[in-house]
């Protein structure tokens, strides 16, 4: 074990110790206990102590023996607490916000095993010609829009493929070789913010949302949030235009492919059509989007086109990620914790705009160190407990604070272990963290401006 996670590990022990050891005023035993399992869950997150999945299962084994009726701990009814059933934290992993991931996942690497996603980028590429900047800008739309129904990561791999021979008809000393190779990575993370599935944060939120009685549809998430999504991509291809200017006027490109005509390939294409068509149009016929999520698991494995060793490769543990994240606010919510730690704060003291503002800074911020959905997992709570509390009273206060925290940990970018696209871009060879820094920094700045005016002359409006 090295320095960080060794490090890690101690705090993540002092921290569970403490709410142990010490006596909060006005928070009840099973909130000592939640916030023990918070601190270690927070802390493991933030040093990869141990995977950060498993930290997430971590959090469920210890909620299920410290905080269900069938745990290890007797609750008298003086205690303030009535255990909940240990299914209610173990259920997380049957949350449809996680069959809807599932489906996404299904599709997505079905799509890679037919060939269908490097198929959809030559044909959505053709229309931009040779010019770097019209190349960079195709890339990123292409990007984006692929992210938006797929793994923010699997995107970015897959793209990263796509420019490899672009970089190559480059000379080595230009530019917009650093423009384009960051431009993938940005564009997905970007992309990611559209629809409910796009990345895990959007999920999470959800989620929390659902608990609360807020039902947001497909349709409707992306009327909130694909403004902001096609205003910071444009942007953000300005910004690298600007940074990393192209040294040519045209790339000679050649792209070839050729469509799989198998009858497996064909019940993809259908299935994936019918999928995304049925997500976009969720307010027009009822359906929800988890249950539409099952129709590609089901045709697709009964059909075999996705077979048993494509089902194990699946990213399973991205999964128990977000269920680890959804079970942790269940055991604040129920333990009276979230409530407690927003009493202690006097965020009465705080404007609208200003509260608003803190909690989109904090999200970017620790997101650029913890995983998005760690932070969104975290945040989420308590932002709901605030909404409902009273003490945010804007209109609409509640889905408002869930898009604030889930759109601004997606627009973190700053280094390479702020997310796996990130990562993957310095992979190539051609980023160095400083031009990540800079960019993402600017990015960043932007995109939470542009939240916080949304958060008053557009969502308001709409919601």
């Amino acid at each position: 074990m090295d320095k960080i996670k060794l490090t890690g590990l101690v705090l993540g022990i002092v921290g569970f110790s403490i709410p142990l050891l010490i006596t909060f005023p006005g928070l009840s035993l099973a909130g000592h206990l939640a916030l023990s399992i918070f601190l270690l869950a927070a802390v493991f997150w933030m040093f990869e102590t141990i995977p950060i999945y498993s930290t997430s299962i971590l959090v469920i084994l210890l909620e299920v023996l410290l905080l269900s009726a069938e745990g290890f701990i007797s609750f008298g009814s003086g205690s303030g607490y009535d255990p909940v059933p240990f299914s209610r934290f173990v259920a997380t992993l049957a949350n449809p916000i996680i069959i809807l991931f599932l489906g996404g996942f299904v599709l997505a690497d079905a799509a890679v095993k037919y060939n269908f996603d490097k198929n959809m980028t030559r044909i959505l590429l053709k229309p931009f010609g040779t010019d770097p900047k019209m190349i960079m800008f195709g890339l990123m739309a292409v990007t984006a829009f692929l992210s938006a129904f797929m793994s923010n990561t699997a995107t970015t791999a897959m793209m990263v493929t796509v420019i490899i021979p672009i970089l190559a008809k480059m000379e080595m000393s230009d530019p917009a070789r650093i423009s384009i190779a960051l431009s993938i990575p940005f564009a997905a993370n970007i992309g990611g913010v559209a629809t409910p599935i796009g990345t895990p944060p959007n999920a999470v939120v959800i989620a929390a949302l659902n608990q609360q009685g807020l039902a947001i549809e497909f349709g409707s998430w992306m009327l909130y949030a694909l403004p902001l999504a096609l205003i910071m991509l444009a942007f953000t291809w300005f910004l690298l235009v600007k940074l990393h200017p192209p040294a040519v006027h045209s790339i000679p490109l050649e792209m070839k492919g050729e469509w799989k005509t198998t009858g497996h390939a064909w019940i993809l294409y259908v299935i994936f059509g019918v999928t995304v068509l049925l997500w976009v149009t969720e307010s027009l016929h009822g359906i929800q989007s988890s249950i539409v999520a099952l129709l590609p698991v089901a045709v697709l494995t009964l059909t075999q086109t996705f077979e048993k060793e494509d089902i194990r490769n699946l990213p399973w543990e991205v999964l128990w990620l977000i269920a680890g994240g959804i079970s942790l606010g269940i055991a604040m919510s129920e333990t009276g914790l979230a409530e407690w730690i927003v009493g202690s704060i006097s965020w009465d003291q705080m404007s609208y705009v200003m509260l608003l503002s803190v909690f989109a800074v904090v999200a970017i911020l620790m997101s650029n160190f913890l995983s998005n959905t760690v932070t969104a997992s975290l945040l989420i709570p308590l932002g709901i407990t605030l909404a409902t509390s009273g003490v945010i009273s804007g209109p609409a206060s509640t889905l408002i604070i869930g898009l604030i925290i889930a759109l601004s940990t997606s627009f973190a970018m700053v280094l390479p272990i702020s997310t796996p696209p990130n990562a993957i871009a310095v992979s190539t060879g051609v980023v160095e963290t400083k031009d990540m820094i800079i960019a993402g920094t600017i990015i960043g700045v932007v995109a939470i401006i542009l939240v916080i005016i949304m958060t008053n002359f557009y969502w308001p409006y709409i919601l």
